[in-house]
């Protein structure tokens, strides 16, 4: 890659590789996008940006696309047009660039995705081990570490069978922070749990939103939106309908896709 002199973007792709990009300077960034799965269009030229330590929650009806535009940050869709720029660079598909970008970027599912044969500590470790490079007992006393930050350091020798979901899901968030992220995705991460467990995952993410994480996150929790966000997105109709302060779009929404997605959730 040239330098940063030759490249003015490229210093800020090293600091958001480094961890350090300037609060308020926008890190992720959708100029234009499309993303079509054959002749179907999920959805259609959104302009989006996002933060440093800004909390972007994507609401919206079930099949919208917000969990297609998440993956699209990832790189793990390719859109049909358009681009995403991180941290000053296109985001491209060459498997190098993404590998690069993603070990900046964490990720957490609905599922889970632990490894069932590992115990909860080494499913945090194998990665920093495998992609990080760190050292086993490095890797293993950041997830004691991580453990800890989430409420589980008494799990730690633990099988995930043996675990709640809330609890499972809390060790996926633990796994994408050992990565040491600069952005988090969240995809529903709270879909598949029992009702009374949500509360734990969410009480996780609130407290790294006051850390100042920089977070996405696809969510049906308008509590957890209301509370933590900076921004609301509401994803309906092919592109972005609405978008601004939780209070303006949850309680004062302008559009009348908006208003209208409201008032079904509020009749459920």
């Amino acid at each position: 890659m040239p330098d940063s002199e030759n490249n003015p973007d490229q210093s800020a792709q090293d600091r958001f590789l480094a961890g350090d990009a300037d609060k308020g300077e926008s890190i992720v960034q959708l100029r234009g996008v499309t993303k079509k799965f054959g002749e179907t269009v999920v959805f259609s030229d959104v302009d989006l940006e996002v933060g440093v330590s800004e909390v972007v929650v994507l609401i919206g009806p079930s099949g919208a696309g917000k969990s297609t535009l998440l993956r699209c940050v990832n790189g793990l869709e390719e859109i049909t047009s358009g681009e995403i720029v991180v941290a000053g660079q296109t985001l491209s598909y060459d498997q190098k660039h993404l590998n690069r970008i993603r070990s900046r970027i964490g990720m957490v599912f609905q599922s889970f995705n632990l490894f069932p044969h590992m115990s909860v500590t080494e499913n945090i470790a194998v990665a920093q081990r495998d992609v990080l490079g760190r050292g086993k007992d490095e890797a293993i006393q950041k997830a004691h570490s991580l453990l800890e930050r989430v409420g589980l350091s008494h799990k730690a020798d633990a099988y995930p069978g043996s675990l709640s979901g809330g609890q499972q899901q809390r060790v996926a968030i633990a796994r994408a922070l050992a990565m040491d992220p600069a952005v988090m995705l969240f995809d529903e991460p709270t879909s598949a749990l029992d009702p009374e467990l949500v509360g734990e995952v969410l009480a996780v993410m609130k407290d790294l939103a006051e850390e100042g994480m920089t977070m996405m996150c696809v969510t049906h929790e308008m509590r957890f939106a209301r509370r933590v966000a900076d921004r609301v997105v509401l994803i309906a109709d092919h592109g972005i309908a609405e978008q601004g302060p939780p209070d303006q779009v949850l309680d004062h929404p302008v559009t009348e896709r908006a208003q209208h997605f409201l008032s079904e959730l509020s009749d459920h």
